[in-house]
């Protein structure tokens, strides 16, 4: 077979002798047009992360402009002040801050072990039969408005809790010195410790179901491994599964946490809704900063109440960040440790 100069792409006949002289090739059509493709994805990526930044710097802006009167007037002192009184324009933040922040932490100290003994259940102890529909129940609490938690929590619970709870716990911690008086005085079902407990009940199923997954990427092998040298359940647990995912364990706290942080309806109908704090006690009802933006807000003047307000939120969106911020540090901390470790 004969093959001419014509016939053979990228070649071409010399001047001198016939000779073959070699041409680069044509660019190929489709890098171009990959090349452009991938050019295009990564602005339009990069847009998307923009546009998210710059949400999160303009609600910061708005919140902190809308304050701006409140600030200026009240200051730093507005965070440790405990008066609400609007028709005097005196304001202060700190029962809703002291009543968020005890009610989330209540609410922690009840879901974790809660969902962690779930998690636990489902990954190691449940037979195959139960696991699914279990799993799938979990998974649907956390679909459940809001406002039926409150409603629940205020029509059924409260009144239980009043009459066949909070008189035992006042019976016997009641009497203990210094825990005590957190189980002091008259047992009126809602309260702080109420809402906290319809809060342990809300995020259970988020911190649950994170558990549960995390739970469940532990390698079978290594499992098997410490059941094979003799180790007990709670002892694979403890000593396998917990070191393998506390990263992801730890994340799903944080996100029940944030979730109790900013919870709105379910608090309002059971914390009581008063601005005044007579003692340490948690049968007392109390405030949070969103139950007073929820009650407060559409009815507020304009000026300082709705000022005041505004304040509360941004106080409520700085307590989220530090949290949440501080959670990223100890989860970046944990990895960097297990990477040490290896």
């Amino acid at each position: 077979m004969s093959m001419t100069a014509d016939s053979m792409p990228g070649m071409a006949m010399g001047e001198e002798g016939g000779k073959m002289a070699v041409m680069p090739p044509n660019k190929p059509v489709k890098a171009v047009s990959s090349s452009l493709g991938d050019t295009i994805f990564f602005n339009i990526t990069r847009a998307f992360a923009l546009i998210a930044l710059l949400m999160l710097a303009g609600i910061i802006v708005s919140l902190v402009y809308a304050a701006w009167p409140s600030i200026q007037k009240y200051g730093l002192p507005f965070v440790w002040t405990s008066d609400w009184n609007p028709p005097a324009e005196k304001f202060g933040a700190l029962i809703p801050i002291y009543g968020t922040i005890v009610t989330s932490i209540i609410a922690l100290v009840i879901a974790v072990p809660v969902s962690f003994g779930i998690a636990l259940f489902l990954t190691e102890l449940s037979p195959a039969w139960l696991r699914r529909p279990l799993g799938t129940a979990i998974e649907l609490l956390a679909g459940i408005p809001s406002i039926v938690y409150g409603m629940w929590g205020l029509l059924v619970f409260a009144p239980i809790f009043s009459k066949y709870i909070q008189p035992p716990l006042g019976a016997t911690l009641g009497n203990l010195p210094l825990v005590g008086k957190l189980f002091a005085g008259p047992p009126i079902g809602i309260g702080l410790l109420c809402a906290g407990i319809i809060l342990a009940i809300m995020i259970i199923p988020f911190i649950a179901s994170v558990m549960r997954d995390v739970f469940e990427v532990t390698p079978a092998m290594l499992k098997e491994s410490a059941y094979g040298v003799g180790a007990t359940t709670w002892e694979v647990v403890w000593n396998v599964v917990l070191p393998y995912t506390k990263v992801g364990a730890l994340g799903g706290v944080m996100l029940g946490l944030g979730r109790a942080l900013g919870e709105t309806m379910a608090v309002t109908f059971v914390i009581g809704n008063t601005n005044f704090l007579n003692s340490a006690s948690l049968f007392e009802p109390g405030n949070s900063i969103t139950s007073a933006l929820a009650n407060e807000f559409g009815e507020a003047s304009p000026g300082l109440h709705t000022a005041a307000l505004i304040e509360l939120g941004l106080i409520l969106f700085v307590i989220t960040f530090v949290v949440l911020a501080f959670s990223k540090l100890l989860l970046m901390r944990l990895a960097k440790g297990e990477g040490s470790k290896s």
